[in-house]
């Protein structure tokens, strides 16, 4: 499916980025490294899109490390900080019992779990009550990007750049599942070619 000219913005760092706890959907805010990174991001934006940047329609996840993103993005642009569209599906994996646990931490309880996960991270469901996997994020997250009409910035999370990548970029699954996604980068698709800028 050919999609409109789209920039995709992991958010900024937050401090459980830094000590490498697994977010998931609970909602941390912005370090001042990640409000850095957006800056960065919001500037780069800023640069390429110059008088385009009218014709773009701005979207994020409702977590609120995706929105303050947003804002400086928009800051950055010099367009109103809060005037955008959030969407649910845009919300980041949900990792279960595991999220605000380092892998570390989680391999003195659930080391079986943590191998399970490497065997096939694109389908492994971590253990709890609506957990997902890259698939099942995937699947909630693919209709968001099928509804574009039109030129997008979008700010999300690892997974949503993830699923991404695998979906419109033709990176298998399971390569996709292990990338590092930066958060200081925007994540280009023009001309159906994506770019990491």
């Amino acid at each position: 499916m050919a999609l409109p000219p789209l920039f995709l913005c992991r958010h900024g760092q937050t401090s459980w980025n830094a000590e490498g706890r697994l977010q998931g959907q609970e909602d941390v805010p912005l370090s001042p490294l990640g409000r850095h990174q957006a800056r960065r991001n919001g500037r780069y934006l800023r640069e390429v899109l110059r008088d385009r940047v009218a014709d773009f329609r701005f979207l994020s996840s409702p977590l609120s490390r995706a929105r303050d993103t947003m804002q400086i993005i928009r800051r950055e642009l010099g367009l109103v900080p809060e005037d955008f569209e959030t969407d649910d599906r845009l919300i980041e994996l949900n990792f279960g019992v595991w999220q605000g646990q380092t892998t570390r931490e989680i391999r003195q309880w659930d080391a079986a779990g943590l191998a399970a996960r490497d065997a096939d991270k694109w389908h492994f469901v971590p253990p709890g009550e609506r957990a997902e996997s890259y698939a099942i994020l995937a699947e909630r997250a693919r209709p968001v990007f099928e509804e574009l009409t039109g030129p997008t910035i979008i700010t999300a999370h690892g997974g949503i750049s993830r699923i991404f990548l695998a979906e419109y970029c033709d990176v298998p699954g399971d390569e996709a599942a292990y990338l590092g996604i930066p958060q200081d980068r925007v994540l280009t698709l023009e001309h159906g070619q994506p770019q990491w800028r």
